[in-house]
């Protein structure tokens, strides 16, 4: 007899196998039904073949409302780490797959999935870090940071276990990992591993004065992979940069490095004047040191409106194989130009499906409510 909780897993499992044997053109639904439904009832959960994990995270990339790369999911690579549990062993599949995802710059979409959450709710895997690559944020006496405010609560964690960085803008912060025991174990990155590039202008040669640099591959590590009621607390992922993910969020962001009174006022301009549109120049011109620079780099990177017209046709595409493209409009159009990109005409169904990646609670904080978002791992928990 199935619990309640059991009862949901197999609800979830149900369709999940359904759409991939359907999608797969596979074989023996009933008899793998049956398997999953003994395996939950003798275990509270089930285990997902090499077949089902590789095509679930690839239906989880498509599902993803808040991106707009999707075109792109059925190139997913998929690194199975389900039998990695110890932390030192997590550190080193995490360099592994940094290295392979970073390809010399040639970046290549790719995961990593550690072991699912127990059925009792445990995690026997959990990286902290919200991406694998991030810098540092120093809180100043007087007010004010160094480095990226977003990322101070974070940085104060490293520290607080030993870790001490050189005080930059730009200092990559360790990964802190923890397995089922809950201890966090703190893993310095190598120096190299990370390919990092130094932004300038092709224009303006005091920009490269700024200091100012960026990290190629944006590798997602704090998030939820859910496949057929199954959770995966630890499945690190990537794919590569949109332009203005650098430079109008990271960079330009009044919360993160808050740059544009400053590249304003190297331009000239008034920044006493809303008139002269000093930041939205600003901004124009931020975003084309990120492009010139990881282009001249030749590091793997998309503008906002290729990203568009990928989206549109990823819309085509999936109508034509008979689904509908659900998607979140405030993250889908871009920060900038939005109104002349093909995004911004259209309207979306924000309705969420699984397999889906869903956002966690810090693992370094008490667990607080969730305030009842849709993306947010609460929608799903398994057990409390």
């Amino acid at each position: 007899m199935l619990s309640s909780v059991g009862e949901r897993i197999l609800e979830r499992a149900t369709a999940f196998i359904t759409t991939f044997h359907q999608e797969t053109e596979s074989d023996g639904l009933s008899d793998r039904l049956a398997t999953v439904r003994d395996e939950i009832d003798s275990t509270g959960t089930y285990v997902h073949t090499g077949a089902e994990l590789l095509h679930g995270v690839r239906m989880a990339w498509r599902n993803s409302n808040r991106c707009i790369g999707r075109l792109y999911w059925r190139s997913l690579s998929v690194m199975d780490r389900r039998n990695v549990t110890d932390p030192a062993d997590v550190a080193a599949a995490l360099e592994e797959h940094l290295v392979w995802a970073t390809n010399e710059g040639r970046i290549r979409p790719c995961i990593s999935i550690f072991p699912p959450q127990r059925p009792d709710g445990g995690d026997p895997v959990r990286i902290w870090n919200k991406q694998l690559v991030r810098y540092a944020g120093y809180d100043l006496p007087t007010g004010g940071c160094v480095g990226d405010p977003a990322q101070t609560s974070f940085t104060a964690q490293c520290q607080s276990l030993g870790w001490r960085g050189e005080g930059t803008r730009f200092d990559v912060l360790p990964w802190i990992i923890s397995g089922a025991d809950g201890v966090p174990y703190l893993h310095p990155v190598p120096r190299g591993l990370v390919l990092e590039v130094v932004l300038s202008h092709p224009e303006h040669a005091w920009f490269e004065g700024l200091g100012l640099r960026w990290y190629a591959v944006p590798l997602i590590s704090d998030m939820v992979l859910e496949i057929g009621g199954i959770l995966y607390p630890a499945a690190p992922f990537n794919g590569w940069y949109m332009s203005t993910e650098i430079g109008a969020r990271n960079l330009g962001d009044t919360t993160r490095y808050d740059l544009l009174p400053l590249i304003a006022e190297k331009m000239g301009l008034d920044v006493k004047a809303r008139s002269v549109l000093w930041r939205d120049r600003a901004l124009v011109l931020l975003n084309e040191a990120v492009l010139y620079s990881f282009n001249r780099d030749g590091v793997t990177l998309t503008d906002h409106h290729a990203a568009s017209d990928q989206f549109l046709k990823f819309i085509r595409n999936e109508e034509h194989a008979g689904r509908e493209v659900t998607a979140d409009w405030a993250w889908i159009v871009p920060p900038i130009s939005g109104s002349v990109t093909g995004v911004f005409h259209r309207a979306f169904d924000n309705t969420i499906h699984t397999p889906n990646f869903f956002y966690n609670h810090d693992a370094w904080l008490p667990r607080t409510a969730s305030n009842g978002c849709p993306f947010h791992v609460d929608s799903l928990r398994q057990s409390e």
